[in-house]
């Protein structure tokens, strides 16, 4: 079995908007996700991370690039075949209420990818959605009501139930807290670590919470403008940050002791994120880097490995 359950090769996802302009929201990015690992994916809001989520799983289609999952191609499937392949695959959305249909009850949302994939009908259908609802922290009783019954930290858990449904292996969760309140949002993170312990699920978790991605992720890249900048194991992203926009990201995070934050350091940056539209030459962040020289405005910077497990795309190294 490879050791890899996700490979992303030089994938890239452009929208035509019109008037022959084009916005590149996905540039050409790189990184592999580990069986079993969790893989966070953060930048700031429009640098493309969401995209790359969808375009992944196949909600959009690519514009160039390869993904393969568990070694096969995923762009090479086509109808029965690519059903069969993407039950295996699947998807937690942002907003909790926007994703569950609300004329359809609980019982009727999990139920639906079982009854795509025909895994079961009758009585062991039900019983299968309602331990689905326990194994998500709900109960039996939730089965018959609707959506709008639930708080936003109940939603969500429909909604991880009904990712969950059809057994899938990986699962891209698309900033599943963001839209949550600060005290839901741990317990939906230690749900979502919960079940991978119990079920030996891959994780795409999208977010901009530094923080919270820390908590969970074995492994983080940090993405602007459509392009990857780094990627290293989180203990490293955190101790020793080596691309100068995500020692920005993370001087951003409060420390919760007062002493600590009034003395440390914080990186302020200048200008305004540039459109995805009209991208700078060269590397993307040089507008707004602190350090950028004369090359950056000529060159991208590959993406090299500068020490064992931890890749930067700056030539500053």
């Amino acid at each position: 079995m490879a050791e890899h359950i996700l490979e992303v090769n030089n994938l890239k996802k452009h929208f035509n908007i019109g008037g022959g302009r084009i916005l590149k929201a996905v540039d050409g990015i790189n990184f592999a996700i580990k069986r079993g690992e969790t893989f966070g994916l953060v930048g700031e809001s429009g640098c493309g991370k969401s995209t790359a989520g969808r375009t992944i799983i196949r909600l959009y289609e690519a514009t160039a690039g390869q993904v393969l999952f568990n070694g096969q191609n995923i762009y090479a499937k086509k109808g029965a075949e690519l059903k069969d392949f993407t039950r295996k695959m699947q998807m937690v959305f942002q907003d909790p209420y926007a994703s569950l249909n609300p004329r359809m009850n609980i019982e009727k949302i999990i139920g639906e990818g079982i009854d795509i994939h025909g895994l079961a009908s009758g009585k062991d259908r039900k019983d299968r959605i309602y331990q689905l609802l326990r194994d998500v922290g709900l109960n039996e009783e939730h089965a018959g009501r609707f959506p709008h019954e639930f708080s936003g930290g109940q939603r969500q858990r429909i909604g991880i139930a009904r990712a969950l449904a059809i057994e899938p292996e990986f699962i891209v969760a698309d900033e599943p807290i963001s839209a949550l309140d600060v005290s839901v949002q741990a317990q939906v993170v230690n749900l979502f670590k919960k079940l991978q312990r119990e079920r030996g699920l891959t994780y795409l978790f999208i977010a901009h919470d530094l923080a919270m991605v820390k908590h969970i992720s074995d492994r983080i890249g940090v993405m602007y403008l459509g392009k990857m900048m780094e990627v290293t194991t989180s203990e490293k992203l955190y101790a020793k940050p080596l691309h100068p926009y995500t020692v920005s990201l993370l001087s951003a995070i409060p420390i919760p002791d007062p002493e600590v934050e009034r003395k440390r350091q914080r990186v302020i940056l200048e200008g305004e994120v540039p459109s995805p539209l009209n991208p700078p030459s060269g590397c993307p962040f040089r507008t707004r880097c602190p350090k950028a020289m004369k090359h950056c405005a000529e060159t991208m910077p590959e993406m090299k490995e500068v020490e064992p497990g931890h890749h930067v795309a700056c030539h500053l190294y």
